[in-house]
C-alpha cells in the first residue's frame, strides 16, 4: 500500500487516506483580487481541500525575448506576452492577503512555484506544500532545490516519460521521502483518448513507496472519478467562474455546479471501494431470507434411501434448508425419513449431516 504522508496540518495523503482535492485557480482570476476570493470560497464551498494559485517572477521564469514577444491571441491580456503574464501576476502582498483569506475561511492555500525565486517566496508564504508543474518536473536543479527546503512536493508529470519520472524520484527520495506523482496529460482541453489513467497503475507498480494521484484537464468529470477509483490519492482540476470568460485554461475547467459533483462523487466512491473481503453483508439478508434458494427433492424419496443427484433440485424453499453450494455433499447422505416431493432437505432429513454454509 502507499506510503501515507502529512501533506497539509492534519491532513494525510496515501494509504487508505481520502483524496486530497485540489481547486487549481491558476490565473483564471483574471488578475483580479476580488474575483481570486470568490473562487476561493468557491473551492471551499464545493468542498475542496486546497486552492491552489500559480505564482512565477517574471523575469526569471522567461528570457527578454519571451517577455517581448508579440501576443495576440484572443485570449491575451497585453500586446507582448510580457503585458499578458504582469497583468495575471498578483504581487507579493496580494499573495499573503489570498492566504490570509484562504485560512480565515478554513481552506489549504497553495502555489506552483514557476521558477526558484517564487519557490523561495512561497517558502517564505509559509505554504504547507508545493507543487511542481509539468514545466518543471524535468528541471531537474529546480527539484532539488526545492526538495531541500523541506516541505512536502506534489509533482505533476505532464510532458515527462517513464524514465525521466524515475530520474526525478531518484532526486528527490534522497532529500525530501514527503512527494507524490500524479499523472497528467499537458493539453487544453484534454481528448479521453490522450489521458491514459493506466500510468496511475504504472506508477503504482514502479513506485510503490510514494502516493500517486492525478491531474486533469479534460471536460467533465467521470474522467477525474474513474483516476479515484483507480487509486489516485491526491486530485487537481482547474476551476473557473465562467468557462466563457478569456484565457486559455478556462475550457479545461469546472465550474461550480461541477466542482461541487466532482467532490460528491469521489466521496461516494470512495465510499463505494470498501473491503476486499467478499461475504454476505447485513444489508443483504433480507434478500436472502426472501429469494436464498436451498435444496430440495425432486421426487419422492423414501426413507433409508442414498441420495444421488437426480433426487435433487435447487428452489426458493420454506422453510431454509441446504444452500445450493452443499447439494455435492449431500449426495450419499441416507435419508432418515421419508422425503416428500418438492419437500426442502434440511439437516433433520437426512443421517449424516453435512456442514451447512451460508447462503
Amino acid at each position: 500500500m502507499a506510503r501515507e504522508f502529512e501533506l497539509c496540518p492534519g491532513r494525510r495523503v496515501g494509504g487508505d487516506q481520502p483524496c486530497f482535492i485540489i481547486a487549481e485557480i491558476g490565473q483564471n482570476h483574471q488578475g483580479d483580487l476580488d474575483i481570486a476570493k470568490r473562487m476561493i470560497r468557491m473551492a471551499k464551498d464545493c468542498g475542496a481541500d486546497c486552492a491552489k494559485f500559480q505564482k512565477s517572477e517574471l523575469e526569471y521564469k522567461f528570457n527578454k525575448k519571451a517577455l517581448e514577444r508579440p501576443y495576440t491571441s484572443k485570449h491575451s491580456w497585453g500586446k507582448t506576452y510580457g503585458e499578458h503574464k504582469r497583468h495575471l501576476e498578483f504581487s507579493h502582498d496580494q499573495y499573503r492577503e489570498l492566504k490570509k483569506y484562504a485560512e480565515e475561511i478554513g481552506i489549504f492555500f497553495t502555489a506552483s512555484g514557476m521558477d526558484e525565486m517564487a519557490v523561495e517566496f512561497l517558502h517564505e508564504l509559509d505554504v504547507p506544500f508545493f507543487k511542481v508543474g509539468s514545466g518543471d518536473t524535468n528541471n531537474f536543479p529546480y527539484l532539488e532545490k526545492t526538495a531541500k527546503k523541506g516541505r512536502p512536493m506534489v509533482i505533476s508529470s505532464g510532458m515527462q516519460s517513464m524514465n525521466t519520472m524515475h530520474q526525478v524520484y531518484q532526486i528527490v527520495k534522497p532529500i525530501n521521502p514527503n512527494f507524490c506523482f500524479l499523472q497528467c496529460t499537458s493539453a487544453y482541453p484534454l481528448q479521453p483518448e490522450d489521458v491514459n489513467l493506466r500510468v496511475i497503475s504504472a506508477y503504482q507498480s514502479a513506485f510503490p513507496d510514494i502516493p500517486i494521484g492525478y491531474s486533469g484537464h479534460e471536460t467533465g468529470i467521470a474522467i477525474s472519478v474513474a483516476a479515484v477509483a483507480m487509486g489516485a490519492k491526491v486530485l487537481e482540476r482547474h476551476v473557473t467562474l465562467d468557462k466563457t470568460w478569456k484565457g486559455s485554461d478556462h475550457q479545461a475547467s469546472l465550474e461550480p455546479n461541477e466542482l461541487a459533483e466532482l467532490v460528491k462523487a469521489i466521496r461516494t466512491v470512495e465510499k463505494a471501494m470498501g473491503s476486499p473481503i467478499k461475504q454476505l453483508l447485513p444489508c443483504e439478508m433480507a434478500c436472502s431470507e426472501k429469494l436464498g434458494k436451498s435444496v430440495v427433492a425432486k421426487a419422492a424419496i423414501p426413507e433409508g434411501a442414498v441420495l444421488t443427484l437426480d433426487m435433487l433440485t435447487v428452489k426458493v424453499g420454506e422453510p431454509k434448508g441446504f444452500p445450493p453450494e452443499s447439494i455435492y455433499d449431500l449426495v450419499g447422505q441416507k435419508a432418515k425419513r421419508s422425503i416428500e416431493e418438492d419437500e426442502t432437505i434440511t439437516d433433520q432429513v437426512v443421517e449424516n449431516h453435512v456442514k451447512k454454509l451460508k447462503c
